[in-house]
């Protein structure tokens, strides 16, 4: 019989990683996916390893559906597709709507909205009962930014993120007779190498002054609420959207 697999996009670092290790820790085998970067994902392989874990490497750009068709041909010859885990997301350097071009639009779009949809797409097409398959879980992660906005910042991130949470909502009711359970994640405030990536390194100590907990999240904080939405402990859980913030997406 197939060995059961989860897949986390964007799976070699930050929260990615973390929900890797967690997922793997509790007996799931991971399929870790990356773009680029071979060598974190290999090393993080190598980690969940040693810890007595399993888990393989994948390399897939999700903005890219071809790479997204190659990378969930390839889960197909390594198991049977039980958990998907929407996490790969990127943002850019803080701009007014004003100063964006088309293109830097189009990467944050065709990453964090496309490839997710694409992804689940993917997902519903191997575990529906409806088409066969044994039922799964989808976990999309989103951002605290989807409700605040991110004016003078990241506007397209914020709505990339809105986007995610009407599909969490959408596809959780679309599937919710066939076996699959459909939530999200919520993120505010977390230490990741995400900020560093949209040029601002010494963002989390420049705003955990101002969050209601006056401290940033980590992503074992994440994940552990992923892992949670994946579990069974969850069985009647679907079309949620779970805020990991500290607060902070409740402000006025």
């Amino acid at each position: 019989m197939p060995e059961e697999i989860v897949m986390v996009t964007g799976g070699s670092r930050g929260i990615g990683a973390s929900v890797c290790r967690k997922l793997a820790a509790n007996g799931r085998k991971v399929l870790v996916n990356f773009a680029q970067n071979s060598g974190a994902a290999e090393e993080l392989v190598d980690e969940i390893r040693a810890a007595g874990g399993a888990a393989v490497a994948i390399q897939g750009d999700v903005g890219n559906e071809a790479e997204i068709l190659n990378l969930f041909a390839e889960a197909d010859r390594l198991g049977t597709l039980t958990g998907l885990v929407n996490n790969a997301g990127v943002l850019d350097v803080a701009q007014r709507v004003d100063e964006m071009s088309l293109e830097r639009l189009n990467r944050i779009f065709s990453v964090n909205v496309f490839g997710s949809f694409l992804c689940a797409r993917e997902a519903v097409r191997r575990m529906s009962t409806r088409n066969g398959g044994k039922g799964g879980t989808i976990v999309n992660l989103g951002s605290a930014a989807s409700k605040l906005g991110s004016p003078n910042q990241y506007v397209d991130y914020a709505a990339s993120k809105g986007a995610i949470d009407t599909m969490t909502v959408g596809l959780a009711l679309e599937v919710a007779q066939e076996g699959i359970r459909v939530n999200a994640v919520r993120p505010g405030i977390i230490d990741t190498e995400i900020h560093a990536s949209g040029g601002a390194p010494g963002r989390v100590a420049e705003l955990q002054s101002k969050l209601p907990m006056k401290r940033a999240g980590s992503a074992e904080e994440v994940a552990d609420a992923v892992l949670w939405l994946m579990s069974d402990q969850a069985s009647y859980t679907t079309g949620a959207i779970l805020d990991v913030s500290g607060g902070r997406a409740i402000l006025p």
